[in-house]
């Protein structure tokens, strides 16, 4: 059965929200502290990496409107380029995204235990049964239809941006005396402590270009798309420049590298232990949002892979009355447990995540380029399009490849590593092809 649309904008908004807004913004902050090394640094690489971000919205907001389509991040490569490549970029960000949310749960997992467990349980033990445990009420939950998991979601991102919006006005309420005042110094020089701090913020900025594969679920995809995304990116951008201003005020740029559970120790410092227990419970509901929408949205690849073939037809079967890939759902999440098993260090997953989110959201938005040769005649029909082209996608292109080079730099070894995923990707699908003997469709 194919997929039907079932969600409004307001209803892609809360997800290019939830999507954006994991738990990256309660604990990232004290990386790039930790990599920037100075407060000129810190915020110019956030306040750079928001105008990066918005740029990268607005050329996801075209591609979304061009080709509106579910599974549409898999769908665009494979229009676009070729669907070897497509398979081999998303299959890479298949695990990219599963250890995103992985990370996410762990970082939850940090704020919530010492609310919940006793000492004995803070350590790495404790952190994975929690997370494993978040990921799992969440899978459930999935299994109620696609419409409840969007009110859910709904619910659940209402509730997190309120509580970064009270954090942030209550700094207000406190004097300017900070925990930590003395912060280390970056080791290298400038440019490479900017260009590291941005590996930070772009994962915690990303995300947004997975609302393109729910083209299939939204009412009206041509003109929901991008209005969602350009409303969602702007809420974010300003809800991120607020909360890091708050952190450094409260903490000083010394406390924020030395915490990674942020939002709790502000909260402590302006309330008390009663607010630091109330901010890690709320940190915690954020990550039920962020771990609920990538199970909604990740799937939806699988769904386009198998109408190309490449996948079995059980990754596209949906149950007719919830709308839910139930296999597909279940693979992920299981893709999301692995993962927890095996994360030792939220650090050195980051690198790992970003090489291919850099590569991978640096050509998807290359795809804007043949995309409005191949839909010529969508122009002057009201979609939306880049006022600003070519200059937009370009600085979202080159600020990514400039990461891309730093990763690189900083560890050529998990660089090699991410690549030989990649080529691994390419030699699965021509397996598949070749298991299949022309089931794909022809080109």
């Amino acid at each position: 059965m194919s997929i039907i649309p079932r969600l409004n904008r307001f209803d892609l908004t809360m997800i290019v929200i939830s999507l954006v807004i994991g738990m990256g913004i309660f604990a990232n902050p004290s990386e790039v502290a930790v990599r920037a090394g100075s407060t000129w640094v810190f915020f110019g690489a956030w306040i750079f990496g928001g105008l990066v971000t918005l740029c990268g919205a607005l050329t996801f907001a075209e591609i979304g409107a061009r080709y509106p389509t579910t599974g549409g991040f898999y769908k665009v490569f494979s229009y676009c380029y070729h669907p070897a490549f497509a398979f081999m970029i998303n299959w890479v960000l298949v695990i990219s995204n599963a250890a995103s949310v992985a990370v996410v749960a762990i970082i939850g997992a940090n704020y919530i235990n010492p609310v919940l467990l006793p000492a004995d349980w803070q350590g790495p033990v404790g952190v994975k049964i929690m997370a494993i445990s978040s990921v799992l009420i969440l899978y459930a939950l999935a299994f109620m239809g696609i419409k409840v998991s969007a009110r859910t979601q709904n619910f659940l991102t209402m509730f997190k941006v309120l509580a970064i919006v009270v954090l942030c006005c209550a700094v207000f309420m406190h004097d300017d005396s900070h925990v930590v005042t003395t912060a280390a110094p970056h080791s290298g020089n400038l440019v490479t402590a900017f260009g590291l701090s941005l590996v930070a913020i772009f994962f915690t900025y990303g995300g947004y270009q997975q609302t393109i594969n729910f083209g299939g679920d939204i009412i009206e995809p041509k003109h929901n798309i991008p209005r969602a995304i350009a409303i969602g990116i702007g809420v974010v951008i300003l809800l991120y420049l607020s909360i890091n201003f708050a952190y450094f005020k409260i903490l000083g740029l010394g406390g924020l590298q030395q915490t990674t559970t942020l939002a709790a120790v502000m909260a402590g410092v302006i309330f008390g232990s009663i607010g630091s227990k109330i901010a890690s419970v709320l940190m915690f509901v954020s990550v039920l949002a962020y771990i609920n929408v990538n199970v909604m949205a990740n799937p939806r690849v699988y769904y386009a892979m198998s109408e190309d073939g490449i996948l079995p037809y059980i990754f596209r079967k949906v149950n007719p009355k919830t709308q839910v890939q139930e296999f597909g759902v279940t693979f992920f999440v299981l893709c999301i447990l692995v993962v927890l098993f095996f994360a030792d260090s939220f650090r050195n997953m980051l690198n790992y995540v970003m090489f291919f989110d850099t590569i991978g959201l640096s050509l998807a938005a290359l795809s804007i380029f043949i995309l409005r040769k191949r839909t010529k005649e969508l122009d002057g029909t009201g979609i939306y399009t880049i006022k600003w082209f070519p200059l937009v996608p370009v600085v979202f292109i080159l600020s990514y490849w400039f990461v891309t080079i730093n990763i690189f730099y900083a560890n050529p070894q998990a660089a090699f590593v991410c690549l030989c995923v990649f080529a691994a990707g390419l030699a699965i699908y021509y397996a598949s092809v070749y298991l299949n003997k022309g089931k794909l469709p022809k080109e």
